[in-house]
């Protein structure tokens, strides 16, 4: 058997740490991580796909692992999980020589980071991202956080994690809908800063999809993971903490968040996404900007997210006066001049968000 070649990305924030993207690789996990006492935190169904072989490479590396288990989905993202698993790291005795893994999809990785982030001011912590989605975004970059009842992602931190290990095997045991929500983020990539993603995304995952996860190569992820990841990092190195070009990430999410919030995360983040990134698309031919609603609106059909829900725009202006990016209670929205030109604008107006939110609805429903 050919061993898929692992690339690895460089993050330049301070410290600098490393995104490892390849085939097979967490059973080298014990050589990247240097702590000897270590917290592993991973949703039920992660720990019992992978969490045994990963405290295995650990165990055989010398390490001491506390095994932290939480319930899946994005309702544990919460003030109450992350009370309780705190209190479980204070009960097993872990000190500031300890470490944090985070072993999972985006959930795991918010959740366990905004625990290192906090407990005792601050632990290292590693991110195992076992998801689509967490190997192209919410793995790097450093945001941690959980949600309040009033929005999604209120409360958290910057924390950056000392390195980061995505093993693209794992991806063989996900569910069509979750290397859907995947694609949604690496198109999102695609279209702020590296358009090869956009075609990765609109042929060979929309194959996966629509052929009930049929995967590409080995080698193929491992590229357009770590196309992703650059294009991210490169951003993250130049804003760490969101105050300039670091909110170009959040193309199609001021939307997005809205409609996962409001529907109570029955629409997953991804298929939230897909519908902002159409939603961004429509505000920005509205105002002579870069026309790419047909196109996305052909990907996003084929990949077919779950329906856009029974929601009206009163239901969604409340979290979008909420978003991190808006000012005064006013939304603001991440538009494209053109394909790898992001661009933020405060003065969006209810009769274009309105407009827009029309053309959504007919497009889309």
């Amino acid at each position: 058997m050919t061993l898929t070649a692992a690339r690895t990305v460089r993050v330049e924030v301070s410290p600098v740490y490393e995104v490892h993207v390849g085939a097979d690789l967490l059973r080298t996990a014990g050589t990247l991580v240097a702590q000897e006492n270590l917290a592993l935190i991973a949703d039920a169904n992660v720990r019992h796909l992978y969490g045994h072989d990963l405290v295995d490479a650990l165990t055989d590396a010398g390490k001491r692992v506390t095994r932290v288990a939480f319930t899946p989905g994005e309702a544990s993202k919460d003030v109450a999980t992350y009370a309780r698993i705190v209190r479980e790291l204070a009960r097993a005795g872990l000190g500031r020589d300890s470490a944090v893994l985070a072993l999972g999809g985006g959930v795991a990785g918010d959740l366990a980071g905004f625990v290192a982030a906090t407990y005792l001011r601050g632990v290292p912590y590693y991110q195992f991202p076992t998801t689509l989605l967490a190997m192209v975004d919410s793995s790097v970059g450093g945001k941690t956080g959980v949600d309040l009842p009033e929005g999604k992602n209120l409360l958290g931190a910057y924390w950056q994690p000392r390195a980061v290990l995505a093993d693209v095997l794992t991806l063989r045991s996900l569910p069509v809908r979750e290397l859907r929500q995947g694609a949604a983020e690496m198109l999102k990539t695609g279209l702020i800063g590296d358009p090869v993603l956009i075609d990765f995304v609109d042929n060979q995952m929309v194959r996966a999809v629509t052929r009930q996860g049929q995967l590409p190569a080995d080698d193929e992820l491992v590229d357009a993971v770590a196309r992703s990841v650059a294009v991210k990092s490169s951003i993250v190195a130049a804003d760490e903490r969101e105050q300039g070009v670091r909110s170009h990430l959040n193309l199609g999410h001021t939307l997005g968040h809205a409609v996962e919030a409001a529907s109570r995360f029955a629409l997953p983040h991804g298929d939230s996404v897909f519908y902002g990134l159409v939603f961004a698309a429509l505000l920005g031919r509205r105002r002579g900007l870069a026309d790419v609603v047909e196109r996305l609106v052909g990907t996003v059909k084929r990949l077919g997210p779950e329906p856009l829900p029974q929601l009206g725009l009163d239901d969604l202006m409340p979290f979008m006066a909420r978003d991190k990016k808006a000012l005064a209670g006013r939304p603001r929205f991440v538009l494209l001049a053109d394909v790898g030109r992001p661009v933020v604008v405060g003065d969006v107006t209810d009769d274009e968000i309105r407009a827009a939110w029309r053309e959504l609805e007919e497009m889309m429903r």
